[in-house]
């Protein structure tokens, strides 16, 4: 076998969590590109449709599933589902969350904050317990891709909303604790930190708040930000063969804004 050849997917199956746009569609489309078929979760069902269809179109079985993962109940049935009938699974990305408010400490609501750390973190924890719980009972070798944030490692300028640094921060130490405790079942658990990539929504956030992203490009080394099809290779390495040895690591992927 040669080493681009540890590159394919061909024959498994991956879950993407929040990918009908942005940096989950990206994943999805580029694990397709290497061989895998996908499932997809969102809470839209004509951009899941498009999404599904663009799998399609490379050759590869897609399936959807319409669910608010920000809510507890809710996700932990499309992660049941997707077990019962659309599995195995064996590539996990949980990458569903988001920075949905901007608001002091001070004045952001219990609520608000509750259904946050649902989104961004219990999302993740359910997805690995659930998902990544069939792995470890099929005894079979797996991948989960957790999608964290530099927002894990630093503290964004300019915006509020804290909520979003302190649930990618606990995605990536969770990330370590399932990395040790499955290491010996051979299923890999690895964190990705993205920084600022021009995704739909962060294009809608350009709108509202231009001087958030301008201040953000400023600080970024490369001059730039990110666009989504760049994330794509990244996590087709943490999901395929060449990455066997990889376990309770986080690569940053932010054009060199973490490095100053």
């Amino acid at each position: 076998m040669g080493t681009l050849d540890l590159f394919r997917l061909d024959g498994t199956r991956a879950l993407v969590t929040g990918a009908s746009r942005g940096l989950g569609r990206s994943m999805a489309l580029a694990l397709a590109d290497a061989g895998a078929d996908i499932v997809i979760t969102g809470r839209t069902q004509d951009t899941l449709e498009k999404t599904a269809g663009e799998v399609r179109a490379r050759g590869r079985q897609a399936w959807t599933v319409k669910a608010d993962m920000a809510v507890p109940a809710d996700c932990q049935q499309a992660y049941a589902r997707v077990v019962d009938e659309m599995g195995p699974i064996d590539i996990l990305i949980n990458n569903v969350g988001n920075r949905e408010v901007s608001m002091s400490i001070e004045s952001e609501p219990l609520e608000t904050w509750q259904r946050q750390m649902d989104l961004n973190l219990t999302s993740c924890f359910l997805g690995t317990k659930i998902v990544g719980g069939a792995m470890r009972a099929r005894s079979t070798r797996g991948r989960i891709i957790n999608i964290a944030s530099i927002s894990a490692l630093i503290v964004n300028r300019g915006i509020g909303g804290r909520d979003y640094e302190t649930g990618k921060a606990a995605v990536l130490h969770f990330t370590r604790c399932a990395a040790a405790d499955w290491a010996p079942y051979g299923i890999t658990v690895n964190a990705i930190c993205p920084g600022l990539f021009m995704t739909d929504i962060n294009r809608e956030w350009n709108e509202k708040r231009p001087d958030v992203i301008a201040e953000f490009v400023k600080h970024i080394p490369m001059g730039r930000p990110g666009e989504p099809d760049e994330i794509g290779p990244l996590a087709v390495y943490l999901a395929s063969p060449a990455s066997q040895y990889v376990t309770g690591a986080a690569y940053v992927i932010d054009g060199g804004y973490t490095v100053w």
